[in-house]
C-alpha cells in the first residue's frame, strides 16, 4: 500500500519539475526571441535615423530628468494653504471653547420665518426646490441644509412643505433631512414621504412639472436653494406671477441677476454657503467660516498694499526697495 501511495506522488513531482523546466525554457526562448527582435527593430530604426539625418542623430542626447523635493514655483500657494489652515484650526478651537463668533445679518435668512408664517396664515403649501444637480454638487448640499431649517419651522407652524427633486439621491437625502427636522420639532406624525418626490432627470421635464405645480396649487412661499441654470428665470417669473413670496440662493453667477430681479430675497454667492453656519450656529462651521474670512481679508490687504506700492514705483522708478516689495506682493497674490 505504501508503494502505491508513493509512486504517484513521485510521478507527480517529476512531472511538475518537468513542466516548470519547460516553462522556464519557453520563457527563456521567448525572452531571447523578443530581445533579438527588439534589438533588430532598434537597429533598423537607428539605421533609418542615421540615413535621414546622420549628424543630428549622432549628437542627440536624451534630456536628463531633474528630481527635487519641492517645487519652488508653488511657494506662495504653499504659504497660503498653511495660513488658511492655521486660521481655520484656531477659529474652530476658539468657537468650541465658547468664544462668540459674530456673523453679519443676512436679510434673506431673517425672512425665512416670516415666509413660512405667511404660508401658514394663507393655508397654502411651501415649495422648496433644491436645484437640479445631484449630491456631488456642493450647492445641493447647502440647499439641503437650508431645507432642514425651513422644514423645522414648517413643522412648528404646522405648514405643508413640498419638495420636488430631479435626482433620486437628492430625494432620499431630502426625506432624511425633513424627517429629522420634524423629529427635532416634536412633530414626527406630520412628516410624509409623499411630499418629497423624484420627478425626472431631464432638465425641462422637471421645469415643466414644477411650473405646472406652481400654477395649479399656487404655493404661498417658494424657496430656490441650489444649483440652477436656464430654469431659474422660469421658476422666478412663475412664482412672481402667482404672487408667492420667493427666497432664492445659488452660487451660479450667471443666474443671480434673474433671482435678484424676480425674487423678494436672494442669497448672493458665498452668502449661500455661509447660510448653513448662520442658521446652525455649530462651532465647527462658524470657525471654518471665520478662518476663510481671515484668508480673504489677508488677500484684500495685500491687494490694497500692492496698489499703493505700484503707485510709488510709478512715481519714482529708481526706488529698488519698492520694486522688490511689489514683486513680492505680486508673487504672493498672483501665485
Amino acid at each position: 500500500m505504501r508503494s502505491t501511495r508513493v509512486i504517484p506522488s513521485r510521478r507527480f513531482t517529476i512531472h511538475s519539475w518537468m513542466c516548470v523546466a519547460f516553462l522556464f525554457i519557453s520563457i527563456g526562448f521567448a525572452k531571447a526571441s523578443q530581445a533579438s527582435s527588439l534589438t533588430h527593430m532598434a537597429s533598423l530604426e537607428a539605421a533609418a535615423v542615421l540615413a535621414s539625418d546622420p549628424p543630428q542623430a549622432a549628437d542627440a542626447k536624451a534630456p536628463e530628468p531633474e528630481n527635487g523635493w519641492f517645487n519652488q514655483g508653488k511657494t506662495a500657494l504653499f504659504l497660503w494653504i498653511i495660513f488658511v489652515g492655521l486660521a481655520v484650526t484656531v477659529s474652530v478651537a476658539m468657537a468650541k471653547r465658547g468664544r462668540p463668533m459674530k456673523i453679519r445679518r443676512i436679510a434673506a435668512l431673517e425672512a425665512v420665518d416670516n415666509a413660512v408664517g405667511r404660508a401658514t396664515e394663507m393655508g397654502r403649501a411651501i415649495l422648496f426646490v433644491p436645484g437640479i444637480q445631484d449630491m456631488d454638487n456642493i450647492q445641493t448640499v447647502a440647499g439641503l441644509t437650508m431645507l432642514g431649517r425651513v422644514a423645522k419651522t414648517a413643522a412648528e407652524y404646522d405648514a405643508t412643505i413640498e419638495v420636488p427633486t430631479s435626482r433620486s439621491l437628492v430625494m432620499e437625502a431630502a426625506r432624511d433631512v425633513v424627517r429629522a427636522s420634524y423629529l427635532s420639532a416634536g412633530r414626527p406624525d406630520g412628516f410624509s414621504n409623499d411630499r418629497i418626490n423624484y420627478i425626472t432627470d431631464e432638465q425641462f421635464g422637471y421645469v415643466a412639472h414644477v411650473a405646472g405645480y406652481m400654477v395649479r396649487e399656487k404655493p404661498a412661499t417658494c424657496f430656490y436653494m441650489g444649483c440652477f441654470y436656464a430654469e431659474s428665470l422660469i421658476f422666478a417669473e412663475t412664482g412672481n406671477a402667482i404672487g408667492a413670496i420667493q427666497i432664492a440662493g445659488t452660487a451660479e453667477s450667471s443666474q443671480l441677476p434673474f433671482f435678484v430681479a424676480a425674487c423678494d430675497y436672494t442669497l448672493i454667492g458665498e452668502e449661500f454657503f455661509a447660510a448653513s453656519a448662520y442658521l446652525s450656529g455649530e462651532p465647527a462651521q462658524l470657525g471654518t467660516l471665520r478662518g476663510q474670512d481671515a484668508g480673504k481679508l489677508a488677500v484684500m490687504v495685500m491687494v490694497v498694499l500692492g496698489a499703493i506700492v505700484a503707485t510709488i514705483v510709478a512715481r519714482s522708478p529708481d526706488s529698488t526697495g519698492a520694486a522688490g516689495v511689489l514683486d513680492f506682493l505680486y508673487k504672493m497674490v498672483g501665485g
